[in-house]
């Protein structure tokens, strides 16, 4: 395109070309501006001089560094520079699942209007009918949303994006681009802009209206640039004392692999970190979904707002349930369990305020929508400018301090815990002896300190060493049955078990055959593995331990069982009557004047004996009350040396032949019927195993009765009580002749508690 002014008739005599030009900046050549020159070619003849100019044709937007550096944003890093317009056209309406009961009333709305317009007949009451009745529909529906209706409504695809909500509560934004590195991320937007007269610096996450436009802002998923940008921009708003508005509206960070190589974890970390320093006041609003870390990176402030329909979760509901019920379908279960929705994040204080939506989430009324974000600005604003820095600050740090509990000793439900992963236990290695050998030496020389120093030895540690050694053995074992080549025929032996008793039937003859071979196979080749020395030596010190365990738990019982003994007897003796009648006593024996028992008369001693006998009964009553049995001995000496080897010898037999019935084959199957049912019990036996487990006992405890009624030692044993009744009985006559005392002067009580304790 060119032109010729030629015909203007205008001489430039006398003047350069620069000084033409710059006068006709300010008033134009002959009434044509500069801007209408610069647009067409033009040819200027003078006598001395003739310009030329042509006005060049670039492309547009074209710039000088590469195209498309940034392999995250499709099209080049400036491509979404233009200026955010609204739609020409309304978006299509989406109508969502739960709503489309909805679209049948809608629809005869539009049907009855269309039949007036065609017929001309009055349909008005008819349509006001059913208007009435679709709103009350609509209010019934959106006001009992379930969690996973309100996550649908949050992702519709019609809501109002961050840039929609701007543009409808600023007077004036201005968008603020790049991270200073060469890189914008569309999906995060940030500028600045005034809300009645307010100066604020807003950033939120954009998400596209329309496919297009969602390809291009990623869907709303930043990348580590975005953060970097929003990074900035906080800095710049503290640095100018502007207060931070930020909008929350992603599914999450975008977790590509290119994204995890720029660092996107370390990009929102410091985010995280430098929000809580920022010295100006912050609020963050939801308006859709806030996911995990994409949604906190910019989340981190004063007071966190949720849109009514908006919801703010760690991971999303077909996330949470693919990992828990290994289905994206129970999707509606896990958003119920996730707490995820406006109500119940303020419940759990983590959310501070709910702005309302019109019935039909934002995308209704996209603009009532935006005032109510505006007032909830306004007024959150008014109540943080109130706070000097330190005191703001604080409350920041307090808000996400306050969040979250703790509950301790409270048992997982069943249900939960057989969905729940199970915790994969650590692989078992043994301790190699020469550490296990120090560790042994270590405890011994406590246990001998403990001793002389009669301090009581440390039973944790004598505990954790038996449980310690229970574990090895097993380990020993284990490698054992390998090395000898039971191993297979052990775990086919063990299903066969786990068969018989899961079927609630006692072990079957030829199963119990079985295991006996098993075991006498396995005792015979022991010796022959190679690990037997070291399992031997793990026997020996568990057998120790175990002992001294059991001599310092019955040792600490003994002495506890002391106290509470010579406590009652106090008890007793401390008693007002008892008192009484005891100084009664001593006045009657220091009246008669008798320097020995021999001298008291007849009176005072049958009084003296009458006392021993109610101290003694009331004494036995006492410790009768503390489940002891209690039997009153009247003789000096029961014994004597020639009796108690007797005794010995009886005691000796009687184990012996107690051995042989525990070795004989119908007890012993019944003993180990008694010890699976007790193994398969566990803990917590429930009803019917504990009858079987009672039932197996008293068949044993018959078993021992009848083998010992039948035998010599019943005889044996009753004419050694013979003899011990008729010896107590000669020393308690002598004693009489001898020192003239009563009967039950060296009267004594003895208490025996069963066959594991006794007192005297």
């Amino acid at each position: 395109m060119a032109s010729s002014i030629s015909n203007s008739a205008v001489a430039f005599t006398g003047a350069t070309a620069s000084d033409l030009l710059r006068s006709s900046k300010s008033c134009g050549v002959s009434g044509i501006p500069l801007r209408t020159l610069g647009k067409a070619r033009f040819n200027v003849k003078t006598r001395d001089l003739s310009v030329v100019a042509k006005a060049r044709k670039v492309k547009k937007h074209e710039y000088p560094w590469p195209a498309d550096p940034d392999p995250n944003v499709k099209g080049g890093v400036l491509t979404h520079l233009s200026h955010f317009k609204p739609h020409k056209e309304k978006p299509k309406p989406v109508t969502l699942d739960f709503e489309k009961p909805l679209v049948a009333l809608e629809k005869k709305i539009i049907d009855v209007r269309k039949m007036a317009n065609e017929t001309g007949l009055d349909f008005s009451d008819q349509i006001a009918s059913l208007e009435s009745k679709y709103q009350q529909a609509l209010k019934d529906l959106y006001t009992h949303l379930t969690p996973i209706q309100r996550v649908n409504i949050a992702r519709h695809p019609n809501r109002p994006t961050f840039l929609d909500h701007i543009f409808g509560i600023t007077e004036k934004f201005v968008e603020l681009h790049g991270d200073r590195a060469g890189y914008d991320d569309p999906a995060i937007v940030t500028g600045i802009g005034t809300i009645d007269g307010r100066r604020y610096m807003f950033m939120g996450h954009q998400k596209g209206r329309n496919t297009k436009e969602n390809i291009m802002r990623n869907f709303g998923m930043p990348t580590p640039h975005g953060y970097r940008k929003a990074l900035r921009m906080m800095y710049y708003a503290d640095h100018h004392g502007f207060p931070i508005v930020t909008f929350i509206d992603t599914p999450g960070a975008y977790a590509d692999l290119k994204s995890e190589e720029l660092g996107q974890g370390e990009a929102i970390a410091h985010n995280l970190r430098t929000m809580f320093g920022l010295k100006v006041p912050i609020v963050s609003i939801v308006i859709g979904e806030g996911g995990s870390g994409g949604a906190l990176a910019i989340g981190c402030a004063n007071k966190l707002l949720m849109l009514e329909n908006a919801v703010f979760y760690v991971a999303s509901p077909e996330a949470c349930a693919a990992i828990l019920w290994k289905t994206a379908k129970a999707a509606p279960k896990a958003a119920e369990k996730l707490k995820i929705t406006g109500p119940e994040l303020c419940k759990l204080q983590i959310a501070d305020g709910i702005i309302p939506e019109p019935l039909g989430g934002a995308h209704a009324d996209p603009s009532w929508t935006s005032q109510q974000i505006k007032k909830a600005i306004n007024e959150t604003m008014d109540e943080l400018k109130k706070m000097d820095t330190e005191a703001l600050l604080k409350h920041r740090m307090l808000k996400f301090r306050k969040i979250g509990g703790f509950q301790e000793g409270v048992p997982v439900d069943p249900i939960r815990k057989v969905n729940m992963k199970k915790k994969e236990e650590p692989i078992a290695r043994k301790t190699p002896v020469l550490e296990l050998e120090d560790e042994v030496e270590k405890l011994k020389e406590q246990i001998s300190k403990a001793k002389e120093s009669s301090s009581k030895p440390t039973e944790l540690a004598l505990n954790e060493m038996i449980e310690k050694l229970k574990k090895e053995i097993d380990l020993e074992y284990s490698e054992a049955v390998e090395a000898i080549g039971l191993k297979d025929r052990l775990l086919n032996l063990r299903e066969e078990c786990a068969k018989a008793n899961s079927q609630d039937h006692l072990m079957h003859p030829v199963l119990m055959d079985k295991i006996e071979k098993l075991h006498d196979e396995f005792n015979k080749g022991l010796p022959t593995a190679p690990n037997y020395a070291s399992l031997k030596y793990k026997l020996g010190m568990l057998k120790e331990f175990s002992k001294a365990k059991f001599a310092m738990e019955k040792k600490s019982k003994g002495e506890e069982l002391k106290l509470d003994i010579d406590k009652k007897i106090k008890e007793v003796m401390d008693r007002p009557e008892i008192k009484e009648k005891m100084q009664a006593l001593k006045a009657e024996v220091q009246k008669s004047g008798a320097s020995t028992a021999a001298d008291l008369d007849e009176g005072t001693r049958e009084s003296i004996s009458k006392m021993k006998k109610e101290i003694q009964l009331e004494l036995a009553n006492v410790l009768k009350s503390m489940d002891l049995d209690v039997e009153i001995v009247t003789a000096k000496k029961l014994i004597d040396d020639g009796l108690k080897g007797k005794v010995e010898s009886l005691r000796e037999e009687t184990n012996k032949k107690i051995e042989n019935l525990m070795n004989s084959s119908d007890l012993k199957n019944t003993i180990q019927l008694l010890k699976l049912e007790v193994a398969k019990a566990g803990k917590t036996p429930d009803v019917a195993s504990k009858k079987k487990i009672e039932a197996l006992e008293q068949q044993i405890k018959q078993k021992l009765a009848t083998a010992m009624n039948s035998s010599e030692i019943k005889s044996k044993h009753e004419e050694l009580l013979a003899e011990i009744a008729l010896e107590s009985n000669g020393s308690l006559k002598n004693d009489d002749l001898k020192e003239g005392t009563p009967k039950n002067d060296e009267s004594r009580v003895e208490i025996n508690l069963g066959a594991n304790r006794s007192f005297t």
